[in-house]
């Protein structure tokens, strides 16, 4: 399905995320081991990947 309003358990998917503060990542072509991310919702891990590419923003 292209654009759903969500994901279920065990779906995979390629989305674009926005964090809300500074965030440390490198895409996994130039470094794998600081692509990896895991997304926590009220200590609960809601999401979990690897970056496949970003957009760097000037602080």
């Amino acid at each position: 399905e292209e654009n759903p309003d969500f994901l279920k358990n065990g779906d995979v998917a390629i989305v674009k995320i926005k964090p809300i503060g500074n965030l440390v990542l490198e895409s996994a072509d130039k470094n794998p081991n600081m692509a990896r991310f895991a997304i926590r919702d009220a200590g609960v891990t809601v999401a979990a990947g690897v970056c496949k590419s970003l957009t760097a923003k000037k602080l």
